[in-house]
């Protein structure tokens, strides 16, 4: 598994170093700095030299790689090196070069908790929290007490939650957030429209609840399912779950069962490539006059119900190059040109359901030596619009069950984006 772990600044200097097998020296760390810190060419986050593999990932200002001699799983890796930085930022509020100096004792000292022998172990944050903490001194009798903790939940069936958590006022959160990836040519044909989606939850509820968790009655997720499945189901591909649900709930009825970790936590992940609801619709007319000016009509048009509102709609549309001014007109929100981007920036900053707009600009062009045809790089769409699901994910009803059989307050939230990836060719 793994035998080292290093932290570099962007200067190749060791800020962390720490063996967990023989197999290496301290001196492997010159072979990173000069294969990979000084060489600007490389991007591949492996790097293999001889038996020697280096698995690096930059975050902020410094380098956290994992060296391993054997054949290890490079997905087990990534996930380490990620839950390492995941675990600064919990402890440090920022991981970045001033955050290791300040704290590199406490740091090999998590390193020693989550690492044994270069395999990982326990890497929950309230688990570690509960013992490896950067306040006061603590009295022998609450380290003794809470050492006994710690063993039953290192060892017990939760690992990821103690079971004297308590709150005065028993809340869950949960909000399904999902992304829209277009790609639409210019004939309006759509080449490719899936969503990535997760579900993020936070949990505040007193002692170890179970959580039972409901979606759409037409959930399609097996191959087997698909040839039979109706034109509104939702098909969901690559789901991913929080090692907190019981999988064998979810694959008979489709309900997702656990005991939630304390606070927010990502509970699952998944993408859907079918049945996606595309919640706006772009249609451009771009001529280009002559050699001196291009028109522009571009028409939006939002595919959502009239009670719900998209937030923070904003379009980017190109220009040319030899662009050297821009008149708009638009009928809602405001556009202007952005030389320095050589873009028409378009930004709407509410927009009802169903509701259209149109901008109408003309670019004037300088006139070039060597006219090159312009490449007309696609039109880019970022929004948000809450209360809607581009895949149409639901979620049907959450309950919460625990032995006190408290009353639990829940609230449901979704949220549909786009940041760069909407695009509609022209």
């Amino acid at each position: 598994m793994i035998s080292a772990v290093f932290c570099f600044n962007q200067k190749g200097e060791v800020l962390i170093s720490r063996l967990f097998r023989p197999d290496v020296k301290r001196s492997i760390s010159d072979v990173f700095r000069i294969q990979v810190v000084s060489n600007p060419d490389v991007r591949s986050p492996i790097i293999t030299l001889g038996s020697t593999s280096f698995f690096h990932v930059r975050h902020n200002n410094i380098y956290v790689v994992a060296v391993t001699k054997c054949n290890a799983s490079a997905a087990l890796v990534f996930e380490f090196i990620y839950r390492v930085i995941t675990i600064g930022r919990a402890y440090f509020g920022k991981f970045d070069e001033e955050a290791v100096k300040n704290n590199f004792a406490l740091i090999y000292e998590l390193l020693d908790e989550i690492l044994d022998f270069g395999y990982p172990q326990n890497s929950e944050i309230d688990a570690l929290k509960m013992y490896i903490t950067t306040e006061g001194v603590r009295s022998e009798a609450s380290m003794l007490e809470d050492s006994s903790k710690i063993t039953i939940q290192a060892t017990g069936a939760t690992s990821w939650r103690r079971s004297d958590v308590k709150y005065r006022k028993n809340e869950a959160f949960v909000d399904v957030i999902e992304s829209v990836n277009l790609l639409m040519s210019a004939k309006g044909n759509v080449l490719r429209a899936d969503v990535d989606g997760q579900i993020l939850m936070r949990a505040y509820l007193s002692g170890t609840p179970e959580c039972k968790f409901g979606l759409n009655d037409k959930l399609v997720l097996e191959k087997s399912d698909r040839s039979r499945s109706v034109d509104d189901a939702v098909e969901l591909d690559d789901c991913q779950f929080h090692q907190c649900v019981r999988l064998g709930k979810f694959d008979s009825d489709r309900t997702i069962s656990f005991i939630p970790p304390d606070g927010e936590f990502e509970l699952m992940r998944y993408r859907s490539t079918t049945n996606v609801n595309l919640p706006f619709r772009v249609q451009p007319i771009v001529n280009e006059v002559g050699k001196s000016r291009v028109e522009y009509t571009v028409h939006v048009k939002a595919n959502f119900d009239p009670k719900l509102n998209a937030n923070s709609v904003v379009l980017r549309i190109p220009t040319p190059l030899n662009t050297t001014g821009v008149k708009c007109t638009v009928t809602m929100g405001k556009a202007k040109y952005v030389p320095a981007e050589n873009e028409i920036v378009w930004k709407i900053p509410r927009m009802q359901g169903m509701a259209e707009a149109t901008l109408q600009a003309d670019a004037d062009l300088t006139a070039t030596t060597h006219r090159q045809a312009w490449s007309r790089p696609p039109i880019n769409v970022d929004f948000q619009v809450l209360m809607f699901t581009a895949s149409g994910l639901l979620v049907r009803f959450l309950k919460v069950f625990e032995k006190s059989n408290y009353q639990s307050v829940k609230w449901v939230r979704y949220l549909t984006k786009s940041t760069g990836s909407y695009q509609i060719r022209f």
